[in-house]
């Protein structure tokens, strides 16, 4: 059992909010964390699966069966499925708050982003507190002492892809999870999507891992209009399966790249959707660098307090910082990922943080230690910089 980071905080929002809303994809370990918590802090718990017909069927009342059941941790799973709860959960919780009742009341779990959701459960503001749930971890499987980093690297975060037994049922799970998401899950969300479309734009997005965001060329290769394609990046980003990572943008009187970068958020589903089914194939294959990067960029992520932004930074005379963490405008930290035991950086990524006015330059490496690298930088373990950037806003 690997120990999710995010256990304390669901935890302690749990007794600020009278919801807490856990979003991340299928399969990512939401029912798990929220069953967990739910044994340590109600010693009653009732959990409801929306896409069961069975739950669904004792929702056909909802407020009388949640007034029947106060006082217990209700579990609302896959919510997206029923999102004309959210108001009802407004007049409960608002009846119950004039009762006394103020904290811990719905644990709410959902498979898309918080921008699909928002719509829906605007009536919860000021009601409801959100914490999105990545894969595993670097930090959450070297704790658990279960595997390691090349082991997360190959077969991403996905805990039943992780914790296979082979590398070769990892890879068996991750090309039935894709074909599953494909032929199941997306049509949930009302997409008429052709899952022979999404599969060729999924796997095109990960022969481009890291690179920008070219709409016109996706829709060419498609076959479908410019909306049409931006229309599919978007829904795979709401899924929370592709981020996309804005360029870092102020008047710097420099001519700033505008395109976004995209990235397949969990490095396993790129390795399943390229055939790479273990580390040589991995390290034999032009993508390798660029999974790498992605896989760094999500884990630092996973990581970042309230009030970093994640950023990219690239001009059009070559000057380009791979990631930059930001806070109040002034504070900033400017990364660039290696995979190579002894990195060696391009001036490209000094004049970069020199433009942005870094105050510290970090270069990620696959190694363990930390130490001073040229011109200033700091050579720096994953593991380490993770450490580094949580503790960004003290």
């Amino acid at each position: 059992m690997i120990q999710r980071l995010a256990y304390n905080e669901v935890k302690q929002l749990l007794e600020e909010f009278p919801a807490v809303g856990l979003l991340g994809p299928r399969q990512v370990g939401k029912t798990t964390l929220a069953i967990e918590i739910a044994a340590a802090v109600r010693p009653e718990t009732v959990y409801l699966d929306l896409e069961s017909p069975s739950d669904l069927v004792k929702l056909n009342e909802a407020e009388q069966y949640f007034e029947i059941n106060k006082g217990k941790l209700i579990i609302l799973d896959e919510i997206q499925r029923v999102p004309e709860l959210f108001q009802v959960l407004r007049g409960v919780i608002d009846r119950r708050k004039r009762e006394g009742a103020r904290t811990g009341q719905f644990l709410v779990l959902g498979s898309a982003s918080l921008d699909l959701l928002r719509q829906a459960s605007e009536s919860l503001a000021g009601r409801i507190a959100y914490k999105e749930l990545t894969g595993l971890t670097l930090e959450e499987v070297l704790g658990s002492g279960s595997g390691g980093m090349q082991q997360l690297w190959l077969r991403g975060g996905f805990p039943d892809s992780y914790l296979s037994a082979s590398d070769a049922a990892s890879f068996r799970w991750r090309t039935n999870f894709i074909t599953t998401y494909l032929e199941r899950d997306v049509p949930q969300f009302g997409q008429r999507i052709p899952a022979t479309s999404l599969r060729l734009l999924w796997t095109m997005l990960a022969h481009n891992q890291g690179g920008q965001l070219n709409i016109s060329q996706l829709a060419a290769n498609l076959g479908v209009t410019s909306p049409t394609a931006k229309r599919y990046v978007e829904l795979l980003e709401n899924l929370l399966l592709v981020r996309t990572l804005k360029p870092w943008a102020t008047n710097i009187g420099k001519r700033l790249t505008k395109t976004p970068k995209v990235y397949i958020r969990d490095s396993g589903l790129i390795h399943a959707l390229l055939n790479l089914g273990t580390t040589d194939d991995l390290l034999g294959h032009p993508v390798v660098g660029a999974s790498w990067e992605g896989f760094v960029i999500e884990n630092l992520i996973s990581v970042l307090p309230e009030g970093i932004t994640p950023w990219f930074y690239r001009t059009a005379a070559g000057a380009e910082v791979d990631l930059v963490l930001e806070k109040n405008d002034v504070f900033k930290y400017a990364i660039e990922i290696k995979r190579s035991m002894a990195p060696v950086v391009s001036k490209g990524f000094h004049n970069g943080c020199e433009d942005i006015g870094a105050v510290r330059k970090f270069v990620i490496y696959p190694g363990i230690e930390s130490f001073p690298g040229p011109d200033g930088t700091e050579i720096i373990s994953l593991k380490s910089m993770m450490e580094e950037a949580r503790l960004m806003m003290k």
